[in-house]
């Protein structure tokens, strides 16, 4: 194992399984409180510490939520994605677009930008979440 290979503890197990049982994006502190609610031990300092090291390596995602609030979720896809987020339910769905990938080159190249990188998450209402406001609507 190389110096900057990280190995799997029994602590970043448990937050990984935790990550992936979980529906949609979570924060730290919400995780941390359902492992402690299902007996675990774990400190916070341990599952934020895991939680960085699991999206370093490509299988853990992570957004700011609409509050400036650092949410993860177990990676379901591999590379460069972006997601379309329910801000009622959380639900999230991996997206991949060329339109964006294209823009994104050619507004840096406008700009003289090089070395680029971007984020995009879409948030709006899941059509279940739509479909029970219009119901609840007067």
């Amino acid at each position: 194992m190389t110096g900057s290979a990280k190995r799997l503890t029994p602590q970043k197990s448990e937050v990984r399984n935790a990550l992936r049982d979980a529906s949609g994006f979570v924060s730290a502190q919400s995780l941390h409180s359902a492992l402690v609610s299902a007996g675990s031990r774990i400190g916070l300092a341990t599952v934020y510490r895991a939680l960085n090291e699991l999206v370093e390596a490509g299988t853990a995602d992570t957004l700011q939520s609409l509050s400036g609030e650092t949410m993860f979720r177990g990676c379901a896809t591999s590379g460069h994605h972006h997601h379309l987020i329910c801000r009622q339910c959380g639900t999230a769905v991996e997206v991949h677009s060329e339109v964006v990938e294209d823009w994104a080159r050619a507004s840096a190249r406008e700009h003289g930008f090089v070395d680029v990188g971007h984020v995009l998450d879409i948030y709006g209402l899941c059509s279940q979440c739509a479909a029970h406001k219009a119901r609840d609507s007067p």
